[in-house]
C-alpha cells in the first residue's frame, strides 16, 4: 500500500514540475514578448509531455572508453536519489 502512495506522489511531483515548466515558457515568452509553447497541442498543454518524450527516446552516448556499467549506474543512481530527496522533503516538510 505504501509504495502504491509513493508512486502516486512521485508522478504527481513530475507532472507538476511538468506543467510549472510550461508556465515558466510562458512567462519567459510574455516578457520577451515572442510567441511561446503554444505549438503543441491546444495551448501548449502538450509540451510537457513531448518534453518527457524527447528526454525519454533521446540517444544514450557513452563514451567509449569508459566502465558501461558505472556510467549508467551513476546516472541511475543520482536521478533515483533526487526523486527520493523530492518525496522525502514532501513528507516531511509539510
Amino acid at each position: 500500500m505504501i509504495i502504491i502512495l509513493i508512486i502516486i506522489n512521485i508522478i504527481s511531483i513530475l507532472i507538476g514540475i511538468a506543467f510549472y515548466t510550461l508556465l515558466e515558457r510562458k512567462v519567459m515568452a510574455a516578457v520577451q514578448r515572442r510567441k511561446g509553447p503554444n505549438v503543441v497541442g491546444f495551448n501548449g498543454f502538450l509540451q510537457p509531455i513531448a518534453d518527457g518524450l524527447k528526454i525519454l527516446l533521446k540517444e544514450i552516448i557513452i563514451p567509449s572508453k569508459s566502465n558501461k556499467k558505472f556510467f549508467f549506474y551513476c546516472t541511475t543512481f543520482n536521478f533515483n536519489f533526487n526523486i527520493y530527496k523530492l518525496v522525502f522533503n514532501f513528507f516531511f516538510c509539510i
